[in-house]
């Protein structure tokens, strides 16, 4: 079989959570399946780290898909031409952009519908392109597959779609977050926190993370502790608003908050594993990977009770209600009172992430490519 694939969130370097998905389970289907012959499709220079095996032929289709518009040439042009020249049974889109003019079966990864419900979160372009063009990417693909049941449930109620066509295909964590020793979490902490425990936030700085009732949060927590905590902030500031800046500088204790920019991954993993907590409270997620990155590196969870969350979570987190400051300030409460609590997430996490592995989203996704060909 001849697979063509989507690859153009293969960064080096840039990798989001749609990007590492790709790279987790295409670098594992590849490997598992090399009587298969696959089309890596990039918008720019591929990096070699990403062609997974001798079945792979990369191709590079221009221009660079990055805005709307040429978001419309490069599925609706450059990519039925690719297409025509290498005749592939199924074409495979990890980031669920598909191409309505093709003709081959398709399985689109739609990770989540946050455009739907928080469309004021994106510019004017992007929201629009995306709310009017997914309904019909769902509606053409063949099969779909998303990472959570309830993305799988939202979808089908967003999309008239029938919830048999959607398979679930979890997300799982690198096995590069682990528990660090003593020694480890304190000179990370003496690097980033001057050695203090601190809460950690890992994304992107998008007003759906909802970092403002975060800060507001923290503030509360100090106020009420008088703790020595401070709050890590990592991730790139793309997505960096006037209300967020406006919010960040109102705080009482921005003094004890760090944003450390885009990290590394071993950096990342290093951080993660140093945290006192995360807090990772967004309004909304299909998914949400740093819930399981924490409690596979030990670390306790402090997430929303709201979309995809609890269902990663399960029972080894603290679930807050993420727009009220006040529940996010008690849970970070009582973590910093009750280390028996925390222990106990700590443990439970550990045994709730061992249900997530980037090898089972390999074997699901698989699953749902066979399904495809096969109806």
């Amino acid at each position: 079989m001849r697979i063509l694939v989507n690859t153009r969130l293969l960064l080096p370097g840039r990798l989001d959570g749609i990007g590492w998905f790709s790279h987790e389970t295409l670098s594992r289907i590849v490997k598992n399946h090399p009587e298969h012959e696959f089309i890596f499709v990039f918008d720019r220079q591929y990096h070699p780290t990403y062609i997974y095996g001798p079945n792979v032929t990369p191709v590079v289709a221009f221009p660079q898909a990055r805005h709307p518009l040429l978001f419309l040439i490069w599925f609706e042009i450059s990519l039925p031409w690719i297409m025509h020249r290498y005749k592939p049974d199924l074409f495979l889109s990890p980031d669920g952009y598909v191409s309505l003019s093709a003709h081959i079966p398709t399985l689109a990864v739609i990770h989540d519908l946050n455009f739907e419900h928080r469309p004021g979160d994106l510019p004017f372009f992007a929201r629009n392109y995306y709310r009017f063009f997914f309904k019909r990417f769902a509606r053409k693909a063949k099969r779909i597959a998303t990472v959570s049941e309830y993305s799988r449930q939202d979808i089908s109620l967003q999309y008239s779609i029938n919830p048999e066509k959607i398979d679930v295909v979890y997300n799982g964590a690198s096995e590069g977050f682990r528990p660090l020793s003593r020694d480890e979490i304190e000179h990370t902490r003496q690097n980033y926190s001057e050695g203090k425990p601190y809460f950690l936030f890992v994304g992107s700085l998008h007003p759906r993370k909802n970092l403002i009732n975060l800060f507001t949060a923290f503030d509360l927590f100090k106020i009420q502790t008088g703790s020595s905590h401070k709050l890590l902030i990592a991730g790139g500031r793309q997505w960096w608003t006037h209300e967020l800046q406006t919010s960040f500088d109102k705080m009482k204790y921005k003094k004890d908050v760090v944003f450390t920019g885009r990290v590394s991954d071993d950096t990342l993993h290093r951080l993660t594993a140093s945290a006192f907590a995360l807090t990772y409270v967004s309004f909304f997620e299909g998914f949400g990977i740093p819930i399981i990155e924490a409690m596979q590196s030990g670390v306790p969870v402090i997430t929303s009770n709201v979309t995809s969350m609890p269902e990663v979570a399960g029972d080894a987190a603290l679930l807050a209600n993420p727009y009220d400051p006040v529940t996010i300030a008690t849970a970070m409460q009582q973590l910093y009172y009750d280390e028996n609590l925390r222990q106990s997430l700590i443990g439970r996490g550990f045994e709730r992430a061992r249900l997530f592995s980037w090898d089972r989203s390999a074997e699901l996704l698989w699953n749902s490519i066979s399904k495809t060909m096969t109806q």
